[in-house]
């Protein structure tokens, strides 16, 4: 009888109040995070979360941090070993004039060599040599690079052409530019004509050379990717091709400048008449003439000077923008 009565009271009536979980508002096993499905569902998050944690770790071993330098102790890092080189090369000068291992008129000392250049600046003649110059070799080499890129671009996508043209390009490469100038003189005359005819032949090939190169490096993922959107023909060469060919492309361009530069002074030294204007070229061909070694020695400096001054004033900055921006150059 008692035990017929606890059972009733445990199972109660229809009309009783609910005493379990639900009656107190708490939640359940299904509700609470406890279930099977919950603990899958937390289990997969805590993986996820260590493999973003993995991630994020191994870029943190991949990314170098740099602490941002001051510019001018920046600029002082840069511009130290140069100058270290350049006061050893001084050193040696000054002590092979010293001793005389040749005569003063034929090895001047770097004091006379400045003179020479001092003595021109004050003419006002020095900026005039150099202007020539520069000209010169700028409309030259925008020339050259019109003329190679289109070059290249043909050399580089139909391959009949680069079977046909491809070996003389190469070849065209490794010729001395100066070897241009008699026969340039033939076609031309003693003109400015002259003058860019040798620069041309002596530029275009590093540059078509340079961007069939870079055209070479890219995937062909990449590019059947810019067609599958519609990248074709001239836009595909714009936004696809050139971009993805940059890095060789760039190469080419330097080499492309090293060559003008020297073809244009191999031009000017050989091509001199008076109205076409007194370049470097023709102020180291003066020197020669009168026999002035500090003359001499002071146009090879001018030279030397403006091609350094243009690689590291446009190429180098140019170079590292391009090569940073796509991966393949960190700072250390």
């Amino acid at each position: 009888m008692a035990s017929t009565e606890t059972t009733s009271a445990a199972a109660g009536s229809p009309g009783d109040a609910p005493t379990g979980p639900s009656a107190t508002g708490a939640p359940d096993a299904a509700d609470d995070g406890s279930g099977p499905e919950a603990a899958t569902r937390t289990g997969t998050e805590a993986a996820a979360g260590d493999l973003a944690g993995l991630e994020a770790g191994l870029d943190a071993l991949d990314s170098t941090v740099v602490a941002r330098q001051p510019w001018l102790r920046t600029a002082l890092s840069k511009a130290f070993p140069p100058l270290i080189a350049i006061v050893i090369v001084l050193a040696l000068w000054q002590l092979a004039y010293h001793f005389q291992l040749k005569p003063h008129y034929l090895l001047p000392s770097p004091l006379d060599v400045f003179r020479s250049l001092q003595q021109k600046w004050l003419e006002g003649t020095l900026l005039s040599f150099v202007w020539t110059s520069v000209s010169r070799g700028a409309l030259g080499f925008v020339a050259s690079v019109a003329l190679g890129t289109v070059l290249g671009l043909i050399v580089a996508r139909i391959r009949p052409v680069r079977a046909a043209i491809g070996p003389i390009l190469s070849g065209l490469q490794s010729l001395p530019s100066v070897a241009w100038v008699p026969a340039a003189i033939i076609w031309f005359g003693l003109s400015d004509a002259t003058i860019y005819a040798v620069v041309l032949l002596g530029a275009v090939p590093s540059i078509a050379n340079g961007l069939v190169s870079g055209v070479d490096q890219i995937s062909p993922l990449y590019l059947r990717a810019g067609r599958s959107i519609g990248a074709t023909g001239l836009t595909g060469v714009r936004h696809v091709l050139l971009p993805a060919a940059l890095p060789g492309y760039l190469a080419g361009l330097k080499q492309g400048w090293a060559f003008s530069w020297r073809s244009l002074m191999a031009a000017e030294l050989i091509v001199n008449a008076p109205d076409l204007g007194t370049g470097l070229g023709q102020l180291l061909e003066q020197g020669r003439e009168l026999q002035d070694m500090s003359w001499v020695l002071s146009a090879i400096l001018l030279i030397l000077i403006v091609g350094i001054g243009i690689e590291l004033l446009i190429f180098a900055p140019t170079e590292r923008r391009v090569l940073r921006s796509r991966g393949l150059l960190v700072k250390s």
